[in-house]
């Protein structure tokens, strides 16, 4: 046996409990999960046009002392807004505030400096999905996908800013293409803010959608990027639960070890497309340097979806997420949807995701293993 077979990480978590992850089992399920559900927005957004049926895909961050969890949620007639709850620990005790975070949004918002409000608007229309969160200096930027209204399958990943996630500035589309998965790496390297993008294939899987791409700018706020030619994450042509379809999901974690991106990846069955959770790690100082882990870290199961009887399921065999958080122990808390309709933690450790990298890799130009 190899002597990296034996990394093992024992992990304290809440109720005196303890988290054991290995490289058989990377990812530890929180015993308490769901930790949040659409029976919790509903006690709070009373109101029957805010009455919700899923909470999922939350973006993640630490702000004022507490965990911030910016929340995804279907509305009854299907569109998607955005709310937010806060727990001193990150795993219990979650609070919902009364009203929703971000809609779609309106004249009445606040806008960037020359942005198209009108473009901005109509974009939003359809609803606001999936946001990710990181903190530059004294602004919290949020990228999150606007879905157009009467355009089908329109959708733009967009960019908005707070600093007390009480009031949001929208700068609109990172780009004018279709595009639901963006991330950006929360400190500038090498005089550039960065980040990684999925491009939207014609159809559901295969092409562009089996393509990360990363992306290049000297100034976040004006919304232009430049996006290498090559793929930095490519995956296809073989049997692998990543085969069909990859993009990014939390935004990369700073670690001794590099970068770590949790990325999520689809493989097209007879009985639909189930979504795992993979990891990738970047050289500290040029991301473009990727490790990919040909072992994913997280399957769908029962466990990320438990729900009552008469709870609406939006999507089965999902787990996603948009969120995860490092402490300064290395335990990594990934914060993830499941089957698109709850809210779950998956507890892990640094060591063992970048060990996983390292000597369980594929090819990040092909998704071949090595």
């Amino acid at each position: 046996m190899k002597k990296y077979d034996l990394v093992t990480c024992e992990i304290d978590i809440p109720n005196g409990k303890k988290a054991v992850v290995d490289l058989n089992n990377p990812v530890y399920r929180f015993p308490d999960n769901p930790i949040l559900t659409s029976h919790d927005i509903n006690k709070v957004w009373t109101a029957p046009e805010f009455q919700v049926k899923t909470v999922h895909n939350a973006g993640i961050i630490e702000h004022d002392g507490k965990t911030l969890m910016l929340f995804r949620s279907h509305l009854r007639n299907g569109v998607s807004i955005l709310g937010l709850a806060k727990s001193r620990n990150g795993f219990t005790g979650w609070k919902v505030e009364s009203y929703p975070a971000m809609l779609p949004c309106s004249e009445k918002d606040s806008f960037a400096e020359g942005v198209n409000e009108k473009i901005i608007i109509e974009n939003e229309k359809g609803g606001v999905e999936d946001p990710r969160i990181i903190k530059l200096g004294n602004n919290y930027l949020i990228t999150y996908s606007a879905y157009h209204a009467r355009i089908k399958d329109r959708v733009r990943v967009s960019l908005a800013t707070t600093k007390d996630f009480r009031t949001f500035t929208r700068y609109g589309p990172l780009f004018n293409r279709n595009m639901r998965n963006g991330v950006i790496f929360p400190e500038k390297i090498n005089d550039s803010y960065i980040g990684l993008f999925r491009l939207n294939n014609e159809s559901n899987i295969g092409g562009a959608n089996t393509q990360i791409m990363i992306g290049f700018t000297k100034d976040w706020k004006l919304n232009s990027w430049n996006l290498l030619k090559k793929p930095i994450i490519k995956t296809g042509g073989g049997p692998s639960a990543l085969s069909d379809k990859i993009g990014p999901g939390a935004p990369p974690i700073k670690t001794k070890y590099g970068w770590l991106s949790i990325f999520h990846g689809v493989r097209a069955t007879m009985d639909g497309n189930p979504y795992v959770l993979s990891v990738a790690l970047h050289d500290l100082g040029d991301p473009t340097r990727v490790k990919v882990s040909n072992l994913p870290i997280l399957f769908p199961s029962k466990a990320d979806c438990r729900v009552k009887d008469s709870d609406y399921v939006h999507v089965p065999n999902v787990v996603f997420t948009c969120g995860a958080i490092r402490k300064d122990n290395g335990t990594i808390l990934i914060y993830y949807g499941g089957c698109d309709s709850v809210m779950n933690i998956g507890i892990t450790h640094e060591d063992i995701l970048a060990t996983l990298c390292k000597n369980y890799g594929q090819d990040p130009e092909t998704g071949a293993s090595l």
